[in-house]
């Protein structure tokens, strides 16, 4: 395998960050929604407008995993304000670890996640937190794997339709 490198994204990668956002999320959640809940939602998500504010928010930070000149997956981590729900200052959101099919397996998640511990240090946060939805199971493994544990619920909506997500959380060191 290539090694996999990640960069800080910007405003000019505003197009990547939509195309990969778009296809891991049908590869992802395609199978269990319905095609119009899951175009809604997309549509919504990842409006031009909406991931350039995204982008543009000092306390966002996306990172693209590239393999040679190929995006493969994206880190979206959030502090302050911009967390989707505690707005804990001592806390750093992983609001989305997203990584292509055709490179699931490869350790490009690890490595996004270790962006994601990197940049929590750097801002000097005492913990992570994301939302995670109950039947993504490949996921939830994933973050239990990495120590993070179960604290909340709550609902997220794709189009009309309302799903679980399980709140977890990791103190760092």
């Amino acid at each position: 395998m290539t090694s996999i490198i990640t960069k800080k994204a910007s405003i000019e990668d505003l197009e990547t960050v939509q195309k990969i956002g778009i296809e891991t999320f049908r590869e992802t959640f395609s199978q269990e929604n319905s095609q119009e809940a899951m175009q809604e939602y997309l549509d919504r998500s990842f409006a031009t407008e909406k991931v350039m504010n995204e982008l543009n928010n000092p306390d966002s930070y996306f990172f693209i995993a590239w393999e040679e000149d190929t995006p493969v997956g994206y880190l979206k981590v959030n502090s302050g304000d911009a967390q989707t729900e505690l707005q804990d200052e001592k806390a750093l959101e992983i609001e989305r670890i997203y990584v292509k099919s055709s490179h699931q397996g490869k350790k490009i998640g690890q490595i996004l996640y270790d962006k994601a511990c990197e940049t929590a240090a750097n801002l000097n946060k005492s913990y992570l937190w994301l939302g995670v939805w109950e039947e993504n199971h490949k996921a939830l493994q994933f973050y239990r794997k990495n120590g993070f544990v179960e604290f909340d619920k709550h609902i997220f909506r794709l189009g009309n339709e309302e799903q679980t997500d399980l709140m977890m959380k990791k103190i760092l060191d």
